[in-house]
């Protein structure tokens, strides 16, 4: 089984990569319908476009850097270089291995910096701006926070010395997962809490979209919750006292795309991060 996927995902088409992005937005979409989290009294289909705008863009920029990912993948495995080409071991454990590590490195950590560096956090302030936190959210990332996050990738398959269909599998989880915890959806509560040990649950990354911290600074992850658990910056607030949003933004520009794309150089927007 696991030749299988390994097999898949080194040669996956991109309309299949296209179809995973295009069907977990659809299959959430509809579940939001049906078990909301938060009964939100705004136009989805509107509230959605400035979203899928950002969701392109991310598409443009990833596709931009594809061919540089692949090079560094082939390079490290051929030169037998990163953790994960250091000593021989099971596939399992190299693939779940691998997932672990590029999550660490091209998600959770350039997540954490983004909240620790102005310049990083302005560019990132676009997805927190949102208010109606949906799946369409999971992707809404400025252009230039969408660089930040594809040189991180970089330099996690580098650290890891992933072969590219690991890097695949890695990106095609991501997004789903992504979707997943973005999703206006509502969980059993023992179910969430039983997802959140091992992967990022809806409520768990709901917590991260409160609009003032320090529930903004807690819950980096975006698959494995592993991190944040590790690392001292997990948080379970409960959802009925959360708000979305930013506290230095006014909340009727969260659907300007105009004014979200000149956030990160308007100097107006105070932060003291």
């Amino acid at each position: 089984m696991l030749e299988n996927i390994i097999q898949y995902f080194d040669h996956i088409p991109s309309a299949h990569r296209a179809l995973i992005l295009a069907g977990g937005i659809t299959f959430f979409w509809l579940i939001e319908g049906v078990v909301p989290l938060f009964s939100f009294t705004y136009k989805k289909w509107k509230h959605a476009v400035v979203n899928i705008f950002f969701t392109l863009t991310t598409i443009v920029i990833n596709f931009a850097f594809a061919l540089i990912i692949v090079k560094a993948s082939d390079w490290a495995v051929a030169q037998k270089f990163g953790l994960l080409q250091l000593v021989q071991m099971p596939t399992w454990v190299f693939m779940i291995g691998g997932l672990l590590l590029l999550d660490l490195v091209g998600a959770w950590f350039i997540h954490f910096i983004e909240h620790k560096i102005k310049i990083l956090w302005k560019f990132h302030m676009v997805h927190h701006a949102d208010t109606h936190v949906d799946t369409t959210t999971a992707n809404r990332h400025h252009p230039g926070e969408s660089v930040f996050r594809v040189v991180f990738t970089l330099i996690g398959v580098l650290v890891c010395g992933a072969p590219m269909w690991l890097v695949m599998l890695y990106q095609s989880a991501s997004a789903v997962l992504s979707q997943f915890n973005h999703a206006n959806i509502r969980l059993p509560l023992w179910l969430d809490t039983a997802i959140s040990y091992v992967i990022v649950s809806p409520n768990m990354h709901k917590v991260h979209h409160h609009y003032v911290r320090p529930q903004t600074d807690s819950n980096y992850g975006n698959i494995f919750s592993i991190w944040d658990r590790l690392f001292g910056t997990f948080d379970a607030t409960p959802m009925e006292n959360l708000r979305y949003g930013l506290d230095v933004l006014d909340d009727s520009t969260n659907q300007s795309l105009a004014y979200q794309l000149k956030v990160p150089f308007d100097k107006s927007v105070k932060t003291d991060y």
